[in-house]
């Protein structure tokens, strides 16, 4: 048995976003350990031969709508961002990059920039800023993600998803089962009780 569900995610994914609230909140009541794994989506959505729903008006449309459903019912500050999707490579390499004693602020504050600030994430300077906001050193982060064990990393991370017949995210994965969407978290959970 695992000890830890793992979390698929991407920073650009709005879903991803509404999980990771519902995450935050379970482990303020349970003592469940999630193994965040970043991946970059667009990269995953390409191997599986996946044309995204942003790329598709009317699911983009119903995203869109679904997202606002799902926060509000939540209590979720939401604000669709007018720069999705946007490319996430460095923010997820990021991720893989900077110490683990940052990682959940940085989770906080790279999530709530997009996905309640309506900030475009991938702009160097807005990035730099939200870097100081997690006592980051800019220049360090700008250089460590463009390490190849860094990049290699990523890549890993996103090929493992595919392997595992991953397509999206968020994806939750425990006991080797595989619990695709914010929506099946609660399975997740179940199943990590088992």
């Amino acid at each position: 048995m695992t000890k830890s569900i793992d979390f698929y995610f991407d920073f650009i994914s709005p879903y991803a976003y509404l999980a990771h609230n519902k995450i935050k909140n379970i482990k303020h009541k349970k003592n469940i350990d999630f193994n965040y794994k970043p991946i970059l989506l667009g990269g995953l959505h390409k191997l599986q031969g996946i044309t995204a729903p942003a790329f598709i008006k009317s699911k983009l449309n119903h995203m869109i709508n679904d997202c606002h459903l799902i926060s509000k019912k939540n209590n979720f500050d939401f604000k669709w961002n007018s720069k999705f999707p946007l490319n996430s490579l460095n923010i997820m390499r990021g991720y893989l990059y900077i110490n683990s004693d940052v990682k959940n602020l940085y989770l906080d504050i790279i999530f709530k920039a997009y996905w309640k600030d309506n900030l475009d994430i991938s702009n160097e300077e807005i990035l730099k800023n939200l870097l100081e906001k997690c006592n980051i050193d800019t220049n360090s982060f700008l250089q460590g993600i463009k390490e190849s064990r860094i990049k290699n990393d990523l890549k890993n991370i996103t090929e493992e998803a595919y392997n595992k017949e991953i397509f999206g995210a968020p994806t939750f994965v425990v006991n080797n089962k595989i619990f695709w969407g914010q929506d099946r978290l609660e399975f997740a959970i179940e199943e990590y009780n088992k």
